[in-house]
């Protein structure tokens, strides 16, 4: 999806239709979120003025804010994530993630890079196989 229109009417209509989808379909909320955030950048970069009619911290003449039009960014991600997962024999090893994995289950809890590299080092604590902070970290062994 690297040919977006570059008009803004097309744009607006691009992405809300990916809203809808991403309301209607979670099996694929992932990579229609990716989808949408493609069209918010290029929505914006139409939208911005060239760069010799631009004066800082104000928009153009006539343009509304985004949010204005139901347009919110959409929320900054942890880069670092635990899992952690309670049973009725106990609790399971804990999970480092990357903030933005797929396979995160339950409610994750943001951590600091160094935190994530310290846990990482703990036997009861594993790296996920999918999305590999390990790897991210420098510090995957095998």
């Amino acid at each position: 999806m690297n040919d977006l229109p570059p008009d803004a009417p097309r744009l607006r209509a691009i992405l809300a239709h990916l809203d809808k989808q991403v309301a209607d379909h979670e099996t694929v909320g992932i990579y229609l979120r990716l989808q949408r955030d493609a069209v918010r950048a290029a929505l914006a970069r139409a939208e911005e003025p060239p760069p010799h009619q631009r004066r800082p911290g104000r928009l153009p003449k006539g343009a509304a804010p985004l949010h204005s039009m139901g347009i919110t960014p959409a929320p900054t991600r942890p880069r670092f994530v635990v899992q952690q997962k309670r049973t009725p024999h106990g609790p399971e090893p804990s999970i480092i993630h990357l903030g933005d994995c797929s396979m995160i289950e339950g409610t994750p809890h943001p951590i600091s890079e160094h935190d994530a590299r310290v846990n990482l080092t703990e036997p009861t604590i594993e790296a996920c196989g999918f999305c590999r902070p390990d790897t991210e970290l420098g510090m995957d062994v095998g």
